[in-house]
């Protein structure tokens, strides 16, 4: 498994924008895909957007498609996310994930590698 370590994470008012970082220890050539989850207070896990490191498809849930963009750099082994015009609803834990043998999946027991997340608190 690969360490995972989130940054970038805050306190913003809505309508704003924030960028997460998520490094890797090490690149690994194994590493399929990579995602962003979110868990906010008192909700279950939900899944965000993933990216597939070799060719950079994305996949986006239907709540943030058009606000939020994945991005990868590969030469970094580093994940990003860049949100905008934020809202009281995005408040959560936003974690990074990492799967070898995954294709851009929404389903969380698919990624092997997880980083211990970044808090995201919007006020409205």
């Amino acid at each position: 498994q690969v360490q995972l370590v989130e940054s970038g994470g805050g306190l913003v008012q809505a309508g704003a924008s924030l960028r997460l970082d998520c490094v890797a220890s090490r690149r690994d050539q194994d590493i399929n895909s990579m995602a962003w989850f979110r868990q906010a207070p008192g909700k279950e896990r939900e899944f965000v957007a993933a990216i597939r490191f070799r060719d950079g498809t994305t996949h986006y849930s239907d709540s943030v498609k058009g606000r939020f963009t994945i991005s990868r750099d590969i030469t970094k082994a580093t994940l990003y996310l860049q949100m905008r015009d934020l809202t009281a609803d995005d408040t959560a834990v936003f974690s990074c994930a990492a799967g070898r043998g995954v294709i851009l999946t929404d389903d969380p027991n698919k990624y092997e590698s997880w980083g211990q997340g970044t808090q995201v608190t919007v006020s409205s």
